[in-house]
């Protein structure tokens, strides 16, 4: 297991890291229903990364897909990051965006990255700086992805998995949206769940939104020694699954990108209610 969560004290003690980046993850919305209490003030010397707008996919229509690896290695260095850069991410919600953020990088072949435990909520209650949001231009990095294929999984491998059982497929969105005892927010998505998947909603793992302990988060899962897929809504909160794993197991772990969005598009797909 390595090291993937950071406290805003040893951030605090790093801010002057000469290879450091500071990364704030954002989004223009969230189907969480979560509230941004923080729009106009920053880490001091956060850049922003533009989930939606900069690093998805924006030709697929399904929401929040992961980006090519030239789109990618383009948008990083445009932020000055490079190859041997230490990158911090944060979001104003405590915990939701950053682990996605997080996973990415990973999945692109740069480990050398982590995650604000609490993000700037935590920061600001510490008493840390924070600087008023503003433009800036960066020299360019040069940061180059690599991807990693094992990370990631589509459509096809998680309908093989259902009869094949060789993961365990873990869904992080609400039991009411699992069970499908409510109606699904996005159009023209049938409600349910993808058969075989067990329900751990992505809250379970937070506490004043900062990840539990890993004794509360090895009760929570009770992993034994299979693979383990991640889902959700559109790929987003199944990252705040992986990265709590990557506390507590060695397990292998990939996320299931389209997720509901687009197993639940389908009208061929099985699901499960």
């Amino acid at each position: 297991m390595k090291k993937t969560i950071v406290s805003p004290i040893w951030l605090s003690e790093h801010l002057e890291d000469l290879d450091l980046i500071i990364l704030e993850a954002r989004l223009d919305q969230n189907q969480s229903n979560l509230e941004n209490q923080f729009q106009d003030i920053q880490i001091k010397g956060a850049i922003i990364f533009d989930i939606k707008n900069t690093f998805s996919d924006i030709q697929n229509p399904l929401p929040n897909t992961f980006p090519s690896v030239s789109q990618f290695t383009i948008e990083c260095q445009k932020l000055g990051i490079n190859k041997n850069s230490t990158i911090v991410v944060y979001d104003t919600l405590g915990i939701y965006l950053s682990p996605r953020v997080w996973w990415m990088f990973n999945a692109m072949g740069h480990s050398n990255v982590y995650v604000l435990n609490g993000g700037l909520p935590e920061w600001i209650k510490e008493g840390f700086p924070t600087e008023i949001q503003k433009k800036n231009t960066y020299s360019t990095g040069d940061f180059e992805a690599k991807l990693q294929p094992e990370l990631i999984k589509n459509k096809e491998q998680i309908l093989k998995n259902i009869n094949s059982k060789e993961a365990v497929l873990i869904d992080a969105r609400s039991p009411d949206r699992f069970h499908a005892t409510i109606e699904e927010t996005r159009v023209g998505i049938r409600n349910g769940h993808i058969p075989g998947s067990i329900n751990i909603p992505f809250g379970n793992l937070l506490e004043d939104g900062k990840y539990k302990s890993k004794e509360a988060l090895s009760e929570i899962f009770n992993l034994n020694d299979k693979p383990i897929y991640f889902t959700c809504g559109s790929g987003i909160t199944a990252c705040i699954l992986l990265l709590a794993t990557e506390l507590i197991s060695d397990n292998p772990k990939a996320v299931y990108d389209g997720s509901w969005t687009e197993w639940g598009h389908s009208t061929t797909l099985p699901i499960d209610k």
